[in-house]
């Protein structure tokens, strides 16, 4: 197994790990109702996607 020799610092382990941050997701505003949703979603206070009513807001499918 491999060991490493040296001990590694301070700013070469800082710097290996520039790259692992959080990234906010992409937001647009629904042309419909004009409330923000997530791109190529349909909108969740509307129910609109490309123009096209896709569900009716406010009833949820239930599976009896």
């Amino acid at each position: 197994m491999a060991v490493p020799k040296y001990r590694t610092s301070r700013a070469k382990g800082r710097a290996r790990r520039t790259h692992q941050k959080l990234v906010a997701p992409a937001v647009m505003e629904c042309p419909h109702c004009h409330e923000t949703k997530l791109p190529h979603r349909v909108c969740s206070h509307c129910g609109f996607y490309n123009g096209i009513e896709v569900v009716t807001p406010g009833k949820t499918e239930q599976s009896e």
